[in-house]
């Protein structure tokens, strides 16, 4: 493919924004924004340094112990030991003849099919569509279900409303909020660092404008958060800073407070809910003997009992929009925040009104709330997975160390599978999964773990075989999304560094090898498939009634944007105008406030309806064994884990490490000063950062952002787990519930001290020994 000259700019669209591409003598020299957006997200910068530096894999490579012993459990070797450069064709055979030996001696299901999806923007070379393509052309493989950013609501609400996707990306759009709303109560806060991606490319970012417009036009905001800084300064926001983990809590009480003071809309509650005849009990106490008062859901969350039915009172008597923050989710029976709001909400009567009702994850990601006519675009197919074996996603460590071990989920019982071999490509679960030292050694148990990678990142580091894939700068794509207005054509920027290659071209090759390329292929080179993919989008655009241009076109201009809709984006307003002629698609047609699906599951921490249940770990506890609670939430300077070696998201770390946060009477109370290096510690795991001190959260908590690269030291003796400040190594690995399995993180007990002695440096950012073959 022809790359740029000099004097071009090349446009390009990744999940953090799109950008022009600055190129000299065939390299990138830098990245500007893009003439659309108008908050374009700093995150891309962080891909120029690294594109070519040392942390590049450039070649195949081979871990020395499975090269020299063949497969087995590496008993601590993955993640340690050096690296041997190999050809593409010895690679390839190993591959191929790994997956051949596994497939034949213990079955596809023995085969674990990892991907996350977010490694690039564009409609074919996105990774986790190449790899299921390829596997399930093989006979397939243990797939995963739901996500680590929201499984919970994943679950509960096609309970509770029917479906997921459509409540998500279908939130009351800003401009509406701006007109109509009174009062926006975000619980989890609207946290505009978040909204810097979106999954499949941003054209222009908008939640700060959003944000800033609706304080503008009078809208007053509630942060329901421990942290001051979830919402943005620009909201003016009045800060309810909540003790972690008790949102649910909150909810009841104000619900509790409607009731009493008879403020719920009775007649909203009869036409268009279920079931709360058998939430009312519940409330009241007469279930339980405990009523879900003010007094009593101040005793939980450490807020006054008299700003609770305020608050309560001010939502009934005002246009009011209840966000709720996917970070809810993440934690101990996260699937009950969301069913408490959307109790709440249908109390008070407003949903399907505009600027009022409920919404989920303002700024969670990009366009959450904004007003777009997505683009119903194509994909790769991937055919049908033989192997009916699932896990939820976040089960990933049970599974490796339990195989054979039953697990519940969703009204079904599964059974662990006995996984021989991990195929990971496009994500990093060193990143996303918790208690990673529990990770890491069920890491260690597979005969072998091969991974498509472009960096030497913790996944690439504890696999046995790495296969250098290419970037989003050295292949052409185009990004496209029904969750985004604008269509980006994707142009290579440079060529491919050193002999990287596109998941499809190792896909392609593997298929060679196992006698199905032709399946593979169907024929088509990544240009063909461009164009037969786009071809398709535009085919689905005019069935929509979008008139895409050609793909030629589309090149030489760079990009197209669809017209903003002619009506605004009011969520659930069909159903609240006629719920007869557009029900719900739960089995009542209406709101389920009481499920007797879920109920008949008899999972007792689940019960059908909103309910509260202590979390395992949490500042309410007698006898807590650890003072403080960790908040691990979403970085600033990265997606996730991507770019954490780049120069943005260095710029965050103090003294190369995390920082930490921390109130400052529970500072004062430790002797700690800003820039102390520190460890935090619990039972499952320590990691070392940089300490912070900062008012905007609250006593009791301190925060840590996720994304440091997981470091562990070379020395075992050492009681640190992580030198860079991984948070995920002190976070709990369990289950939300039996209902949906999703990640526990936010749910995390630990204690911090200043850090004896002088600690080995960090060694995230240098690359592994590797030695020629």
């Amino acid at each position: 493919m022809k790359t740029t000259d000099s004097q071009k700019a090349t446009l390009t669209s990744t999940h953090w924004g799109t950008y022009r591409v600055h190129t000299e003598a065939g390299r990138v020299k830098r990245l500007s924004g893009f003439e659309e957006d108008r908050d374009p997200s700093p995150i891309g910068q962080g891909i120029v340094d690294v594109l070519d530096g040392p942390l590049r894999i450039r070649r195949p490579m081979v871990r020395r112990g499975w090269l020299e012993q063949g497969p087995g459990g590496a008993d601590g070797a993955r993640g340690r030991d050096e690296f041997v450069e190999v050809s593409w064709d010895k690679a390839i055979g190993l591959v191929a003849g790994e997956l051949d030996r596994v497939r034949s001696q213990y079955g596809n299901e023995a085969i674990y099919g990892g991907s996350y999806g977010w490694s690039s923007a564009g409609r074919f070379h996105h990774a986790q569509g190449q790899l299921r393509r390829f596997l399930n052309l093989i006979g397939g493989c243990t797939a995963s279900v739901n996500t680590y950013s929201y499984a919970a609501a994943e679950v509960t609400l096609p309970h509770v409303l029917g479906g997921f996707t459509p409540f998500i990306t279908g939130a009351t759009s800003w401009d509406v909020i701006s007109r109509h709303t009174e009062l926006f109560v975000a619980f989890g806060g609207v946290p505009v660092k978040n909204g810097q991606v979106t999954s499949g490319g941003v054209g222009r970012h908008v939640q700060r404008a959003g944000v800033r417009q609706a304080a503008g036009c009078g809208v007053e905001f509630v942060n329901v958060s421990p942290l001051r800084s979830d919402m943005p300064d620009e909201a003016g926001a009045q800060w309810c800073p909540i003790r972690p983990g008790s949102d649910v809590a909150l909810l009841l009480g104000i619900a509790h407070t409607l009731h009493e003071e008879g403020l719920a809309d009775q007649a909203f509650l009869e036409r268009y809910t279920v079931g709360f005849d058998r939430v009312l009990p519940y409330l009241t106490g007469a279930v339980d003997g405990v009523p879900k008062t003010a007094a009593w859901a101040a005793e939980q969350t450490e807020l006054p009992a008299e700003r609770i039915r305020a608050l309560a009172r001010d939502m009934a008597a005002k246009r009011t929009m209840i966000s709720v923050s996917w970070s809810l989710t993440r934690q101990d029976n996260g699937e009950q925040p969301y069913w408490a709001a959307i109790t709440v909400a249908a109390m008070l009567g407003q949903i399907g009104t505009p600027g009022g009702g409920i919404g989920f994850g303002y700024s969670a990601i990009n366009a959450i709330g904004d007003c777009y006519r997505g683009i119903p675009s194509a994909a790769l197919p991937q055919g049908r997975n033989p192997v009916g074996r699932f896990i939820p996603v976040a089960r990933i460590a049970d599974m490796l160390l339990h195989p054979g071990e039953r697990f519940q989920y969703n009204g079904m019982t599964g059974v662990y599978p006995d996984i021989r071999l991990i195929y990971w490509v496009g994500g990093n679960p060193f990143h996303h999964h918790q208690d990673l030292v529990r990770l890491r050694r069920a890491w260690q148990r597979p005969d072998t773990i091969i991974v498509n990678e472009w960096c030497w990142n913790p996944q690439a580091r504890h696999a046995d075989i790495v296969l250098p894939v290419n970037t989003f700068l050295e292949r052409s794509d185009f990004a496209a999304s029904s969750r985004e207005s604008y269509l980006i054509y994707m142009e290579q920027a440079i060529e491919s560094v050193g002999e990287s290659r596109s998941d499809f071209a190792i896909f392609a090759d593997l298929a060679d090898a196992l006698g199905v390329r032709e399946a593979f292929t169907e024929g088509r080179d990544e240009s063909a498939w461009l164009a037969h993919l786009y071809g398709e989008t535009r085919r689905r655009a005019a069935i929509n009634g979008v008139q895409l241009p050609e793909l030629e076109e589309l090149r030489a201009r760079g990009w197209f944007r669809t017209e903003v809709p002619d009506q605004p984006r009011i969520l659930l307003r069909a159903f609240r105008d006629d719920p007869d002629a557009h029900p719900l698609k739960t089995p009542s047609g209406r709101i389920e406030l009481y499920s007797e699906t879920v109920a008949g599951f008899g999972y007792w921490e689940c019960p059908g309806h909103a309910y509260w249940k202590e979390p395992a770990e949490w500042l309410g506890a007698d006898n807590q064994p650890y003072p403080l609670h960790l908040i691990s939430n979403q970085p600033a300077t990265k997606l996730h884990s991507q770019l954490d070696h780049g120069s943005h998201s260095r710029s965050g770390k103090v003294n190369g490490r995390e920082p930490v946060r921390i109130h400052p009477d529970d500072a004062a109370a430790r002797e700690l000063r800003d820039g102390d290096l520190v460890r935090l510690f619990n039972d499952r795991g320590s990691c070392l950062c940089t300490v912070v001190i900062s008012d905007a959260v609250r006593p009791g908590v301190v925060q840590v952002s996720t994304g440091a690269w997981y470091d562990p030291p070379a020395d075992d003796s050492l009681d640190i787990s992580c030198l860079h400040g991984n948070p995920n190594v002190l976070t709990p690995d369990h289950g939300t519930s039996r209902l949906a399995q999703g990640p526990s993180a936010l749910s995390c007990l630990v204690e911090v001290e200043a850090c004896p002695g002088e600690p080995p440096a960090v060694a995230a950012f240098t690359p592994p020994p590797v030695r020629q073959a």
